[in-house]
């Protein structure tokens, strides 16, 4: 099973995304499911580079392909119109993972913590 956590700040911005796990909706190469999730978690953090801007110093990930792992950490040093920005992107891969799971729930979950 897929699992996707969104880590909040008291202030309700999305301050870290981990999505961890795979699927087992298929087979490797043909699971569906793992290839929306990891399009999407992989598409958000691109946008939050290209789209958004964000410096090495504004965002810190880690990618662990054998177990299906990627976290995003958003700084908490940057402005407020870049955070806004930057909340869009996290806040559409929010919507995204809740679409998969509207479908596919038996393979992907998601959780949210406070930071």
């Amino acid at each position: 099973m897929i699992e996707v956590t969104i880590f909040k700040d008291n202030k309700g911005y999305i301050q870290k995304y981990n999505v961890s796990g795979h699927a087992d909706y298929d087979v490797i190469g043909k699971d569906i499911v793992c290839a929306a999730v990891s399009m999407l978690a992989q598409t958000t953090l691109n946008s939050l580079i290209e789209v958004c801007k964000l410096t090495q110093d504004q965002v810190s990930y880690f990618i662990e392909d054998e177990n299906g792992v990627l976290e995003v950490i958003i700084s908490k040093k940057i402005s407020m119109e870049v955070r806004d920005k930057v909340e869009i992107v996290l806040k559409t891969f929010e919507v995204g993972i809740k679409s998969i799971i509207s479908n596919y729930s038996e393979y992907v979950t998601l959780k949210y913590k406070e930071v």
